[in-house]
């Protein structure tokens, strides 16, 4: 009798790779695919698998928080297949201690070229899921596990702050920037009248796609997001999705929209996988922002004296000891580039 897999991946082409290598197998169905945990969830009391094949990084819930809660109500034997499962990862440990049965690394690069390099591991895998005796988990085992959804990810964000003689120091920046670069939030203070047009602007120059900013819209890799004028911009984070909140509300360190407002959502909603960069501008607006994301783990950098057309913000984040990296106009998108490569 066939053994029949459940593939849970919130990517469209990583389904279909792990669907088109399982069904190479003799003796493996694939039963169903689920985008999220929501959809999988009423997948498997419709379908029964014997196995589930389950991403980590996901809209909504993340895999880890979904197995947790599928080790209490329904225990199924589970294969983590994920970037971020690998040997020693707090997310791997995470898992097993959860329930999974075992884990398969996906290659960092595109999973069309990696599929033959998991495909023999995955197979194997899943078949010996297949004979595992999976026991259900008490809340209180459950509530034992100690796991941070926003411990890893391979989402990464790039968060500018910008001020006086801004506009032309974000188009020397977001000029230089690859198309395929993490997604970017700005704060640019400027009137709201205004904000739209120089989006349209910039997306005119970039490679990457430039837009202001509305409330709900994705983060995404090749996206710039320019915060609109007279409101606050926030990161928040969906499972492993980035997006932005826009709103209204008073004005902070004397701006709306403000850098601290920006870089301090930053901080919280992605830590470690940001790089925020601050630049030319009157006034101490972002430093205290950077200073948090700083202190979350994130990679900072300041635009230089010489080339900045005011030194008021970069000089006051300078101060505060938010930043590790003090570098020329004409520098910064090559430094934002090598940093993203770091995180």
């Amino acid at each position: 009798m066939a053994i029949r897999v459940l593939v849970v991946d919130d990517s469209a082409t990583a389904r279909a790779v792990i669907t088109e290598i399982l069904k190479s197998a003799p003796g493996i169905e694939v039963v169903g695919v689920a985008a999220d945990a929501y959809i999988a969830r009423d997948k498997i009391v419709e379908l029964k698998p014997d196995v589930i094949c389950l991403d980590v990084e996901m809209p909504r819930m993340d895999g880890v928080t979904f197995l947790k809660k599928l080790m209490v109500h329904m225990p199924t034997p589970v294969v983590m297949v994920s970037s971020l499962t690998r040997k020693g990862a707090e997310v791997t440990l995470a898992a097993l201690e959860a329930g999974a049965v075992d884990y398969v690394a996906k290659p960092h690069s595109n999973i069309y070229d990696g599929a033959d390099e998991i495909k023999n591991e995955l197979i194997e895998k899943v078949r010996i899921a297949a004979k595992a005796n999976v026991k259900r988990k008490t809340v209180e085992e459950i509530q034992k596990i100690k796991y941070s959804p926003l411990s890893e990810t391979t989402q990464k964000v790039i968060a500018i702050g910008a001020s006086t003689g801004g506009t032309e120091a974000l188009k020397e920046v977001l000029m230089r920037m690859p198309r395929n670069s993490p997604g970017v939030v700005i704060v640019q203070h400027m009137p709201e009248a205004f904000t739209n047009q120089f989006a349209k602007r910039l997306n005119d120059i970039c490679e990457m796609s430039v837009k202001e900013a509305e409330n709900g819209d994705h983060v995404g890799v090749g996206q710039v997001l320019l915060a609109p004028g007279g409101l606050h911009m926030v990161l928040r984070r969906s499972g492993a999705r980035y997006y932005v909140e826009i709103g209204d509300g008073r004005s902070i360190s004397g701006h709306k929209p403000s850098v601290d407002v920006l870089f301090g959502s930053v901080a919280k909603s992605a830590g470690k996988n940001a790089v925020g960069v601050i630049l030319t501008g009157m006034g101490a607006d972002g430093a205290s922002g950077m200073l948090e994301m700083h202190n979350e783990g994130a990679l900072t950098i300041a635009q230089d004296e010489k080339s900045c057309v005011v030194f008021g913000m970069p000089k006051v984040a300078i101060e505060k000891g938010g930043v590790d990296h003090i570098v020329p106009l004409e520098g910064v998108a090559q430094k934002i580039i090598e940093l993203v490569q770091k995180i």
